[in-house]
């Protein structure tokens, strides 16, 4: 099973290049949907990496494919310029999901 990313730079694209993730640049929605088109139709593809910055910019082709595949895997990475989480996303979802607050 391989490993692709979809990035919206070329320096991340770069970098995960240099540890052997191929993949490939998206900057508007057709060239994400052209992009996750070929990835969709690779049975060798099982996991995509996708920068945050994409998935924030276009959620619905990101949410479309989460619910109704089961591969390939997508999933949301920070890039170069980090996350663009809360510093306390994890403990904010846990409190959300059951209710209790990590201290």
């Amino acid at each position: 099973m391989k490993i692709y990313s979809i990035s919206d730079n070329m320096d991340t694209r770069t970098g995960l290049r240099l540890v052997g993730v191929d993949g490939a640049i998206a900057h508007t929605r057709e060239e994400l949907k052209e992009q996750l088109n070929k990835v969709m139709n690779d049975q060798e593809i099982g996991i995509v990496l996708i920068m945050e910055k994409l998935s924030r910019q276009f959620p619905d082709i990101i949410k479309e494919i989460k619910l109704t595949r089961r591969l390939p895997l997508l999933v949301e990475i920070p890039d170069r310029h980090g996350t663009g989480r809360a510093k306390d996303f994890i403990t904010a979802y846990v409190r959300e999901a059951i209710g209790v607050k990590l201290e």
